[in-house]
């Protein structure tokens, strides 16, 4: 098992709606992929004076669950999932870190 987790973080503040019609997108994309054992994503929680620090700052984490490295290269050639993608950017811009790793627990 491999997990493949995003640290999503949009340029500017999204609406409730917005943040929530996004994380469907994605998790419906890679689910109907065939390949994404589990999906989850949760919001970030903003703690105060955490804009001062030089980071990447989360809006959103997202984590999906794949067999193997094997999947986890197909899952990134799903179909629609560049499509998506290319929606959101358009739309509300963001930035992508990720981290490809084994169960943490």
């Amino acid at each position: 098992m491999i997990n493949h987790t995003m640290i999503v973080s949009f340029d500017q503040p999204l609406p409730d709606t917005e943040l929530d019609q996004y994380l469907a997108d994605i998790e419906r994309v890679m689910l109907d992929s065939g390949l994404v054992q589990s999906f989850a994503a949760r919001r970030h929680v903003p703690i105060p004076g955490e804009e001062a620090v030089p980071a990447l700052i989360a809006t959103a984490i997202v984590q999906f669950a794949l067999a193997d490295t094997e999947a986890l290269a197909k899952a990134f050639t799903a179909p629609g999932l560049h499509e998506v993608i290319d929606h959101w950017q358009s739309r509300h811009p963001y930035k992508v870190a990720w981290a490809n790793h084994e169960p943490l627990a």
